[in-house]
This record gives structure tokens, sequence and C-alpha cells, in this order.
């Protein structure tokens, strides 16, 4: 195990690419259908895809209306005119021998990332670009043979290449989480981390503190979760330092990641840009925009996180709170509206209910979302600063609420969780517990200056209520008849 003294001694440089895979309805160059999740193998492919002869590409137009609406969420510069070139790295997953990219003049130029970090403070992160691609297909090894799928063949990606600016593995984790609510939330990507819509290359390198050069990176490849983002730069960052400390040299390389084990393992040397023969593709005449057709592009741009986050200080939400809310756009854009229809107080409730009872990544709820209707929480709300409802009665009506067609005042009724608020009702109880035998102690350690013992008596009311008590009012009536 590596001393803390020791690994003091070296800064971590951390750079990501992301790729994402576009929301298109077809692939980039090719009018194959662009969701392959629940498609045989090669059945999601047309000739281009199988790389034929004679078979010419053809750009799909929404791939550069994401592309556009990509780079206003990074704050980028859209280019005016980019091409697209042909990367000559033997894939034996893309028939045609090369893949189509962006090496020269890529569409999205610059931009940065503000991401929030645990400690509340903000780590920012430069853009260098991002360029459009298509993806490879998927190869199944067995024993002796291996197993082509080209339905991922053609699939429509941007590839988002950031500044060295990370330094930490919170960093990028925060980082990477950032940059997939940004995707999300533009309609860029459905972000669907387990089917790979976004998947990350973490390059790390290491050096002393003070050099003024940065160390050899190696880059661990095609991580989908921002959990494994953080752990693989963990552990590469001590691999890294013992094997410098060993007086070794670190290798440029690709590595790949083990969730099982916690570990990058060595896949193959890196290659550089001249290795792979780079050459303008002549079957894609260049993509032109003017300034208006950017502006078209991007003129229904959704609300991004940092609108959000801004909108909601007046309801004075924990951290954790706005961070667990962004977790699902459709969270987001529900509490906004309640805010902006029924006020603070009542999105403050729904907030809490939502971060609290409701997971960000569960699918069921995410696809239940879209269906939110406001009227129905900011009822639920009202119901409870009327004191018709208690806390827990509240919570359990709201997860009921989440699948439910009926109103929260038919929830309550049926499931008889309505609470009592008239005063001479709840009093005739009082009475009663006051008057019962069992009372007596309680009774007199409260007259001594003990408070803690009227928790009792508010419970007895509560019980002989059947739970419908309004509890604060309750212990008031307690007070006044012991007053008297």
């Amino acid at each position: 195990m590596i001393s803390r003294e020791i690994l003091d001694k070296y800064d971590m440089t951390i750079g990501i690419e992301c790729h994402v895979q576009l929301a298109t309805t077809s692939k980039l160059f090719s009018g194959a259908d662009n969701d392959a999740n629940s498609k045989a193998p090669n059945e999601a492919t047309s000739p281009i895809d199988f790389g034929l002869p004679g078979m010419l590409p053809v750009l799909n137009h929404q791939a550069i209306v994401l592309a556009a609406k990509a780079g206003k969420a990074l704050r980028a510069e859209i280019a005016h005119v980019s091409r697209f070139d042909r990367k000559h790295y033997f894939y034996p997953d893309l028939p045609k021998g090369y893949q189509i990219t962006q090496m020269y003049q890529p569409v999205i130029i610059g931009g940065l990332v503000e991401a929030p970090m645990l400690d509340g403070s903000m780590i920012t992160v430069q853009i260098h670009h991002a360029h459009l691609e298509e993806d490879a297909g998927k190869l199944t090894h067995y024993s002796d043979f291996s197993l082509v799928d080209l339905n991922r063949a053609g699939t429509p990606l941007i590839e988002i290449v950031s500044e060295p600016d990370i330094h930490s593995a919170a960093g990028a984790k925060a980082y990477a989480t950032e940059l997939h609510r940004l995707m999300t939330f533009a309609g860029v990507t459905y972000g669907d981390l387990y089917h790979g819509n976004m998947r990350f290359d973490v390059n790390l390198s290491v050096a002393l503190k003070g050099a003024k050069e940065l160390g050899t990176r190696a880059e661990v490849k095609n991580l989908n979760s921002f959990k494994s983002v953080e752990k693989a730069a963990e552990y590469e960052f001590v691999r890294q330092i013992e094997r410098l400390e060993k007086g070794e040299k670190i290798v440029q390389e690709t590595r790949g990641w083990d969730d099982a084990t916690a570990k990058t393992s060595s896949q193959r040397s890196k290659e550089d840009a001249q290795d792979y023969r780079y050459m303008p593709d002549a079957d894609i005449p260049p993509v032109v925009l003017s300034d208006q057709d950017i502006a078209d592009m991007q003129a229904d741009m959704p609300l991004l996180p940092a609108y959000y986050r801004t909108s909601w200080q007046s309801l004075g939400l924990d951290r954790s709170v706005i961070e667990a809310l962004l977790g699902n756009q459709s969270y987001a854009v529900l509490i906004t509206e309640i805010q902006t229809n029924a006020g603070d107080d009542a999105a403050r409730r729904v907030a809490h209910w939502f971060a609290s009872s409701v997971g960000s990544g569960d699918e069921e709820v995410a696809t239940i979302a879209s269906n939110f209707v406001p009227e129905g929480y900011v009822e639920l709300a009202t119901m409870v600063e009327k004191n018709e409802l208690s806390s827990t009665a509240a919570k359990e009506i709201f997860v009921e609420l989440l699948t439910s067609n009926a109103s929260p005042r038919q929830i309550a009724e049926q499931k008889n969780l309505l609470q009592v608020s008239d005063e001479s009702a709840i009093m005739a109880i009082v009475d009663e517990v006051l008057a019962d035998p069992s009372s007596a102690r309680s009774i007199e350690d409260i007259k001594a200056g003990q408070e803690k013992a009227i928790g009792f008596l508010v419970g007895q009311v509560m019980k002989k209520s059947a739970g419908k008590a309004n509890p604060g009012l309750a212990q008031q009536l307690i007070r006044q008849r012991l007053e008297q």
C-alpha cells in the first residue's frame, strides 16, 4: 500500500474524451434504425453500414442540428465550415476499413463545463473541441472464433474532448456527471449509460509537483458510469506512481477497466494521429452553416442545469437535494413549473419529496415523469400546509401519486389518511387521555419541567384517534389544559 506521503509528491492531470450517441432516428450516414437495443444482430443495418461497393454515405441533417445544440450547452462556437475525414485504422467491425470522423475541421470549437463538487465548489473544465463521427460495430469473442454485429456501426456520435484541466478523481466524476446532464437536458442524447449512450475515456498522467511538463498518459477506455470514472482515475493514479517510484517508465497505452476487480489492464499501445493516416472524405461535402442556420438550430434549446440551480436559490434547498433533482430532467421541469405557478413553499415541499422518495435512475419513474401533472403535487403540498395530512401520510400519498390518476384527496380518503384538525374533536380526546390514570406520571413530570414527557400524552391522543389527530394541535391543547 503506497503511503499518503508518496502520493502527495505527485500531481494528477486528467483530460476526458466522451463519446455521446446522438438521439437521431437513423444513423449518421444511412437510413438504418439508430436504436438497436432490442434488435437481433445485424438487423439495424443497411448496405452502407456493410460497406458494400458503390454505397455512398448521406449525412443525417438531424445530427448537425443536435451538434449545434450540444455546442450551445457547452458554451462553444459552432463552425461555419466543418468537414469529414477518413481515419484509416483497422476496425474488424467497420467493413469499409476506415472510420468517418472530423479531424481537421470539427463542428464544435472550444467551450467549457462548470461542474459542482461535493464540497460546494465548482470545477471549470475547458473543451478543446467536439467532432462528429460514426461508431464502430461490436465483436463478440468465443474460444476460437469471433462474431460481428454491425447494428452499432454508423451510429452518430459526438466526441467531446476536454483540455487536461482536471486534477482529482472527484473532479473527473463531477465533470462526467455534469456533462451527462448538459447533453441529456439539451436533448442531444438519451443518456442511457447502461446501453453506452455516453462513454468516457479517461486520459491520466502523473508528474512530480512543480514539474513543467506533464507525464506520459495512459487512456482508460469506455467507462460507462460516473463511479467507474472516479474509481479508474483513483486506481490509475496509484498505479503510475508505484511504477515511477520503482524507477520504471509509464507506457503510453490504452487500458481497460474491470468493475469487478476495480483495476485497469493493458489492451494495446496508444497510436498517435499520424498512425491513423487521416485524409479528407471525398464522398461527403463540407457542412456550411450561416449564422442564421446556427441560430435556428439552437432556437428551441431546453433549459439547462445552471438555470435551475439559479432559479431554485429562493427555495433554500440543500445542495444534495438540488443535485438529486437534476438527476432527472422531468423532476427539474416539474419543480420549476410548481415554483412559477404555486410559489416557493409548494415547490420546496415537492422538491424534498422527489429527492427523498424517487431515485434518479429509476427507469419506470423516469418514463412516468413525462406525464407528471403539477396540479396534483400542488394540491398535496396545500393539504400538508393546511394540516390535513401528516408528513408521513403525505409521503405515502406522494409515492402513489406517481403512478395514479386519482387526486391526492381521493387517495387520502381511500387510505383513511386525512388528519383531524377539528379543535373540539381533538380536545375531547385530550380530556379523555388526561383523565386516564396511566397519564398521571407524565402529567406530574411535565409540571416538574420535564418537557419530553409530553410525547407520551401526544402518543396516546394519536392512538385514540387512530392516527388522524393533528399532533401539533394535540400538543398545543394538552399544554392548554395543563395550564388551567
